[in-house]
């Protein structure tokens, strides 16, 4: 059955291809501003169910297919936290996360095309931030890396070396819980080792 991720994130694509998937992708282009004033991780799961709804209705997306939608946003002192506007407020992001933990939350959405059934629920995991210098967060914004992650950093790239401990699903934090994946799968009825196109790495 065709997989079709609903996400232009690289982290998101290279995780499901190291546990056996090939995903098509599919960009859902939604404005992810369209949304406010929600609790972060009721932000994340709408956030994801926009994105996969509006891939799954598109010409382009075969008829008998699962589409997954994804989105991922950081909870610090109970606000969200997705991609940072610029790099001031990239900086001013780890000035307030250092030596400190947040939340990560992803939500995830499923839906069988060819029934239409929808499957959805979001992974949260505790991430915790070294104490990092002034200097450290200036080189590490000035590399482009936080603009583009939500919560401003990544623990894939060169943002691994500042976080210090995660508590729960590491794959999560990437962009894509590959448990909660699994659970979604089978609750739509489809094996998870049936998606399986290419061994795992």
């Amino acid at each position: 059955m065709p997989f079709v991720l609903a996400s232009a994130s690289p982290a998101r694509l290279a995780t499901l291809r190291s546990a056996g998937l090939e995903p098509h992708v599919v960009v859902s282009g939604v404005d992810e501003s369209q949304l406010v004033d929600l609790p972060p991780v009721e932000l994340a799961l709408q956030l994801a169910e926009l994105k996969c709804a509006t891939v799954a209705e598109r010409d382009d997306v075969p008829d008998q297919a699962l589409v997954l939608g994804c989105d991922s946003v950081l909870e610090l002192d109970g606000a969200a936290l997705g991609k940072p506007h610029d790099a001031d407020d990239a900086t001013r992001r780890w000035q307030a996360m250092r030596g400190r933990s947040g939340v990560l939350h992803t939500g995830h959405c499923l839906r069988d095309t060819g029934s239409g059934a929808v499957a959805a629920a979001t992974a949260s995991t505790t991430v915790h931030f070294a104490d990092v210098t002034d200097d450290e967060i200036a080189a590490y914004v000035a590399t482009g890396e936080p603009l583009h992650v939500a919560g401003a950093f990544t623990v894939d790239g060169l943002g691994g070396g500042f976080v210090t401990r995660i508590d729960g699903d590491h794959h999560n934090v990437v962009g894509v819980s590959l448990p909660l994946l699994r659970d979604l799968v089978r609750e739509l009825g489809h094996e998870w080792t049936s998606l399986w196109v290419a061994p795992a790495g």
